[in-house]
C-alpha cells in the first residue's frame, strides 16, 4: 500500500541525468502522469534480450498492473518474478524552433522501476479482471456478464510494486538561442491533444438501453487523457 512518503527514492537507477531540472520525483506527480494514461511500455531482459511490449495497465496505490494472454512470453517470463521498467509517455506539442537543434516536444513522462510477478492467487486474480475494466470504466464490470472458466485462465496479469519512478516533463515554448531571435525564420509550439470521438453504439445495440453510468467521462470532443484522470479518480476516490 501506499504510505506517506511524498517522493520515490533516488540514486542512479531513476535519476533524470539529462535536463536534470524536468526531473520530477513526487509521488504526487509521478501517479498523475500514470493515471492520465492508459497504454505502457513494459521493459525486460529475456536470455540477454530486450524486449519492450506495449499494454494497458492501470494504479493501485504504489502497485502497478497489466494483463496479456496466458501463453505470451511476456506473462510466462514477467511471472517467474524479474526486474522491469514501466515507461508512460503522453506527446503535448511540436516545438519548431529557428535551429534544428533546438527543435523538441513538449511531454509528461514517467520510469517506473520494481520486480514483476504473476498473480497466482484465484480471488486476487478474479479481482485483478474486475479491476483492469473498473479502473477505466468504473462501476462496469458489475453490469457485464461474468468471464468464463476459460477467459479467466487465458488471461495472465502482472503486479509491480515502485520501488523507485521519476517522471520527466517539458512544457515550455521554444527556446533558441538569444542571438538567434533576431533571424528572419518561423518559429512556433504546436499543442497535441488526443480527443474522444463520437460514441457510436453497437449496431445490435437495444436503443432503449441507458449510456451506463460510468461513461460519463468519455464525451465526445474531451481530452482522453483529462477523462482517464476522471475515471481514475471516480475509481479510487481518496488519495492514492
Amino acid at each position: 500500500m501506499d504510505d506517506d512518503t511524498p517522493s520515490y527514492p533516488i540514486d542512479r537507477r531513476n535519476r533524470v541525468v539529462r535536463r536534470h531540472e524536468r526531473g520530477r520525483y513526487d509521488k504526487a506527480t509521478v501517479h498523475a502522469v500514470l493515471d492520465a494514461a492508459l497504454v505502457a511500455h513494459i521493459a525486460y531482459v529475456v536470455d540477454g534480450q530486450p524486449f519492450c511490449t506495449p499494454t494497458a495497465f492501470w494504479r493501485e496505490d504504489d502497485r502497478l498492473y497489466w494483463h496479456g494472454s496466458s501463453a505470451s512470453r511476456m506473462v510466462r517470463f514477467q511471472g517467474q518474478g524479474v526486474p522491469v521498467c514501466l515507461t508512460v509517455t503522453h506527446l503535448d506539442a511540436l516545438v519548431l524552433a529557428r535551429s534544428a537543434f533546438h527543435h523538441s516536444v513538449n511531454y509528461r513522462s514517467v520510469m517506473a522501476f520494481g520486480q514483476a510477478h504473476r498473480i497466482d492467487d484465484p480471488a486476487e486474480h478474479r479481482r485483478a479482471i474486475d479491476g483492469f475494466v473498473d479502473r477505466f470504466f468504473p462501476g462496469r464490470s458489475v453490469e457485464l456478464r461474468p468471464p468464463t472458466t476459460q477467459e479467466i485462465k487465458a488471461t495472465g496479469f502482472i503486479v509491480m510494486e515502485i520501488e523507485q519512478a521519476s517522471a520527466k516533463i517539458r512544457e515550455t515554448h521554444v527556446s533558441d538561442d538569444e542571438e538567434d531571435y533576431a533571424l528572419p525564420i518561423w518559429a512556433a509550439r504546436i499543442p497535441i491533444q488526443q480527443v474522444l470521438g463520437a460514441i457510436e453504439p453497437c449496431p445490435r445495440l437495444d436503443p432503449s438501453l441507458p449510456v451506463p453510468d460510468g461513461m460519463t467521462a468519455f464525451q465526445p470532443g474531451r481530452r482522453l487523457d483529462d477523462a482517464l484522470t476522471e475515471a481514475y479518480r471516480r475509481q479510487y476516490p481518496t488519495p492514492a
